[in-house]
């Protein structure tokens, strides 16, 4: 059973830090890029970040950039996301996804792009 569990959501105030990991099962981890995206409340979905089946490239959205980094360990099978300088803006659930093909870094937010999404994890940034 192909499964991604994240966890690491929580309440921080402006200028904290978060961060998510995502626990995948049931598949080759380490032959997917893998990607975050997030849902405000009111609003569709965001892609936030991707990253190679390797590690070894990265892709932000602009309103993340130098502030989100994306991560791997694939000897764990687990995605990260290490959120800083956390702004009211970035409040959603965050999900982590597997595209849909093997091998290629996926930086849509295009649900068709991806075949499995965990159940979430809600972010909630506010003093």
């Amino acid at each position: 059973q192909v499964q991604l569990v994240e966890s690491g959501g929580g309440l921080v105030q402006p200028g904290g830090s978060l961060r998510l990991s995502c626990a995948a099962s049931g598949f080759i981890f380490s032959t997917y890029g893998m990607s975050w995206v997030r849902q405000a409340p009111g609003k569709g979905l965001e892609w936030v970040s991707a990253i190679s089946n390797g590690g070894s490239s990265t892709r932000y959205t602009d309103s993340v950039k130098g502030r989100f980094t994306i991560s791997r360990d694939n000897a764990k099978n687990t995605l990260y996301l290490q959120m800083t300088t956390l702004k009211p803006e970035d409040t959603a659930v965050y999900y982590c996804a597997k595209p849909k093909r093997q091998w290629i870094i996926v930086t849509s937010r295009e649900k068709d792009e991806y075949d499995i999404f965990g159940q979430g994890t809600t972010v909630t940034v506010s003093s």
